[in-house]
């Protein structure tokens, strides 16, 4: 019998809240961490984004270690960890598992010509040391799906019974390349972003890490992972396939392993970045498999593209969602500007929630797909 598994404990740090409830609240009250910076150091022209305040990182840091040696990147991550690792209160062992997800690492590092601190299995074996885990730590690094691919990963480690618990740290930061290199593909958004609306510009980028703890022990449980699928859809280095080929064999791989129906989703939590292709890819996908009417938001307007912490970040505030039976707006949304209808949420709303999707896809053409259900 294939074992269960489940999260029981959540956290994030982002621009508009170092823990879920403030998070939650800012959400509910349509409070968006995008703002215009002026910041030369990291772009010649002003440019919106959603970052943390550095000071806000530093005293809450301050309340957790004296230590200064770590870099902004793991003190994001290990304010995002450390509250679920005290509660948690395990002896860890060799029965649990840690992973970290991001897309770029400490690569601002390379700036200093600090080449070892770049390496992600070296910020990761940073994390673990600091919180003193016994087994080696793994790097999930996929582009945007980074995030929720960890999700996925834990959970079949848990059914391969390799671990009993697996703790996920998702984290990505603003810096000098993330912008230049999305400016130079054009991608960047010169408002906050729009996603799936007509006169959406590209993406607005952001920071954030969020951090779960995926268990095969149902008590505490916030939710169930029923079902998870991952396809490259081989189509180019940073376009999507025009057909959502991979979003959509990714999805029905899911449904599959969770045996349900894509009439019993409740709630899509989709990767909306706000590009043409991206959100065009997915309105098709959705499409194909009949969820055209199922209620669907991205958070990017709250929280910008946070990368490699995205799809964790996403999922986290998902299983709130589930949890208080609300559907948050997809803010930023106007008017529809992808070519087959879908279901955007235009404002906060209360719905009873059973099964729940999460969605991200990314360059390289990565795909991921997992389905929660509510824990009654």
């Amino acid at each position: 019998m294939i074992k269960e598994v489940y999260i029981t404990e959540t956290n994030c740090i982002t621009p508009i809240g170092f823990d879920v409830t403030s998070n939650i609240k800012n959400i509910g009250d349509e409070v968006s961490g995008i703002q215009l910076h002026d910041k030369p150091k990291l772009f010649h022209v002003p440019f919106y984004a959603s970052i943390i305040d550095d000071a806000d990182l530093d005293l809450a840091f301050a309340k957790i270690t004296a230590a200064t040696h770590y870099s902004r990147l793991e003190k994001m991550m290990i304010l995002a960890l450390d509250p679920i690792i005290k509660k948690a209160k395990f002896v860890f062992s060799e029965r649990t598992g840690f992973l970290l997800s991001t897309t770029k690492g400490n690569v601002t590092a390379l700036e200093n010509q600090n080449l070892e601190s770049a390496y992600l299995h070296q910020l990761a074996q940073t994390i673990a040391d600091f919180f003193k885990f016994k087994t080696e730590p793994i790097v999930v690094s996929n582009a945007c799906v980074s995030g929720i691919l960890a999700v996925s990963v834990a959970k079949r480690l848990l059914q391969a019974e390799v671990f009993d618990n697996v703790f996920i740290v998702a984290g990505d930061e603003i810096s000098k390349f993330i912008l230049s290199g999305f400016n130079s593909f054009q991608a960047m958004s010169d408002l906050p972003c729009k996603p799936y609306s007509i006169n959406r510009t590209g993406v607005t980028l952001g920071e954030a890490a969020a951090a779960v703890l995926v268990s095969s022990n149902k008590e505490n449980a916030k939710i169930k992972v029923i079902g998870d699928g991952s396809i490259n859809d081989a189509n180019h280095i940073s376009g999507p396939s025009r057909t959502g080929e991979g979003l959509f064999r990714s999805i029905q791989s899911a449904l599959a392993e969770a045996k349900i129906n894509s009439s019993q989703i409740d709630y899509i939590s989709a990767h909306g970045t706000a590009t043409l292709y991206n959100d065009e890819m997915e309105a098709i996908a959705l499409n194909r498999l009949g969820l055209e009417n199922v209620p669907v938001n991205s958070l990017k307007g709250f929280y910008g593209h946070t990368l490699g912490a995205s799809g964790l970040l996403e999922t986290v505030i998902g299983i709130q969602s589930v949890q208080e039976s609300k559907l948050f707006v997809s803010l930023g949304f106007d008017t529809i500007g992808v070519s087959q209808p879908i279901h955007i949420i235009e404002k906060n709303e209360d719905k009873n929630i059973r099964y729940f999707l999460k969605t991200a896809s990314g360059f390289g053409g990565c795909n991921t797909a997992v389905l929660f259900e509510k824990v009654n």
